[in-house]
């Protein structure tokens, strides 16, 4: 059920922020201009690095073999990133020997959500109608209820055990013959559910204390019936005489065969289920422990954790060979480059597809960046369509006019720094984008005026009167 909260802003109130907010704008719009000639530069020097890496380095035909004519060398090599350490996660009591061991934590919660819609009334005020909403969901933190706009729906969150996020690495990763550096090692990605081997002590322990915090807030609940296990019938050939099976043709036999086999493990199976202690409110499900009544049917409070470990896998190697491990390669205008990458790469496609992802930050940035200033022309001229609020009509009209102004100057000023930009960076470019924005300001500007000239001496000239045809009564 949705609850309406409605509010209601007097026009001096408006005004009086609408002035508020110029000095917002006129920040914002710096901050986008800033960014824009920033992340030129970066772009520019980064593609500058990446063409320079790429005609420096060379194949490491063996990593498994160190090779002493490398030192200082960029390299590219493919080898297994493997480890001896041996990581453990101590708050639950487990670990493997692996290359990072990960656990993330989900909470099923109450979560808010909020549509508003502003209306303009005649006068100036202004009346906002929020709608909320709510909706279970799991999310990676608690939610504090008792912030919610809803009372009904306040205090209505709470968790049945709190547990952090935690991730570690080993400290010694081979790669070959050679060691990866800290950077390089956080940068594999070869991850898998993790075995859980959880004591059963320790899961008494977390059941006992996850059923005092589900009575707590929901109260004592009626224990959870599990199905009876059902007996597993004994596949024909145990119920067969001996002397009636040597009568059976082999291939009847040996279908015989293949469903005591099976039969023989779905009994190991059960065995093992019925030897596994089992809990009220704690189940294990692959990597996954949850905490709660019935996985399947979450409540709010439940939680899940979720294990996973980073194995040995095949990688390639792109860096400065320093000793037995690997530094960032650094070029001549100061930027430094390493990475690694799953798989078997070569050189070329790696610095093939680190220039794609620069010109994919590149233009994500610019276009975040002549949003900014936009945004903030719109902050600093916004207080010209608050004033003519009094009449909504009027103020529209105005405010449509506002918006396309300053979306016309903010593209053309971002342009502008673009250009300018790339001239300091590389120049060609730069006198093209130039030309392009001269080019926006002369048919906003001039083209405009003209053809609102043009469009009066048009209505000038069907004003007129015009002369009565010769033969027309008047004439005769």
């Amino acid at each position: 059920m949705a609850f309406t909260e409605t509010t209601t802003t007097g026009y001096g109130t408006r005004v009086g922020n609408s002035f508020k907010a110029i000095g917002s704008g006129f920040l914002l719009f710096v901050l986008g201009t800033a960014l824009l000639w920033w992340n030129e530069g970066r772009a520019v020097k980064t593609e500058k690095m990446l063409d320079e890496a790429g005609s420096a380095y060379v194949e490491m035909e063996n990593p498994n073999k160190k090779d002493a004519s490398l030192e200082g060398e960029l390299i590219c090599g493919t080898a297994m990133a493997t480890t001896e350490d041996s990581l453990s996660d101590a708050q639950f009591g487990i670990g493997a020997k692996a290359i990072a061991l990960r656990r993330s934590v989900e909470y099923y919660q109450w979560v808010e959500h909020s549509q508003t819609k502003k209306e303009d009334k005649l006068g100036g005020k202004e009346v906002t109608t929020t709608t909320y909403t709510y909706s279970k969901q799991w999310v990676s933190s608690p939610i504090q209820s008792s912030q919610f706009h809803d009372p009904a729906y306040q205090n209505k969150n709470m968790v049945l055990t709190t547990v952090e996020d935690a991730e570690q690495y080993a400290e010694n990763v081979s790669f070959g013959a050679y060691k990866l550096n800290e950077s390089l090692i956080h940068s594999i990605s070869s991850r898998e559910g993790m075995d859980l081997a959880i004591a059963e002590d320790l899961l008494a322990q977390f059941d006992k204390s996850t059923q005092a915090a589900y009575e707590r807030f929901y109260g004592v609940q009626k224990s959870i019936q599990q199905p009876a296990q059902q007996p597993v019938q004994q596949p024909a050939s145990q119920a067969i005489p001996d002397s009636i099976m040597a009568l059976l043709p082999d291939s009847v036999k040996a279908q015989l065969d293949s469903l005591q086999a099976v039969n023989d493990s779905i009994n190991k199976q059960m065995a093992n289920a019925e030897n596994k202690k089992d809990l009220a409110y704690i189940h294990q499900a692959g990597n996954v422990l949850y905490f709660g009544r019935v996985p399947s049917a979450p409540e709010v409070g439940d939680v899940r954790v979720t294990f996973e470990k980073v194995v040995p896998a095949k990688v390639t190697v792109m860096a400065v060979v320093d000793g037995d491990t690997f530094k960032p390669f650094k070029a001549k205008n100061g930027k430094r480059f390493q990475t690694l990458v799953m798989g078997k790469k070569s050189g070329d496609e790696i610095i093939e597809a680190e220039k794609e992802a620069n010109n994919m930050i590149l233009w994500a940035l610019r276009i975040f960046g002549i949003l900014m200033v936009i945004g903030g022309l719109k902050g600093i001229f916004g207080f010209i369509e608050t004033i003519l609020k009094v009449v909504p009509f009027i103020a529209g009209i105005f405010g449509w006019g506002v918006g396309l102004v300053c979306t016309v100057l903010g593209i053309v000023w971002s342009l502008i720094v673009i250009a300018i930009a790339w001239l300091f960076y590389r120049p060609l470019l730069g006198i093209s984008l130039l030309v392009l924005a001269g080019f926006l300001v002369w048919v906003f500007a001039f083209k405009g005026k003209d053809k609102l000239k043009e469009l009066a001496q048009k209505g000038k000239t069907q004003a007129a009167p015009q002369p009565a045809p010769v033969n027309s009564p008047e004439n005769v």
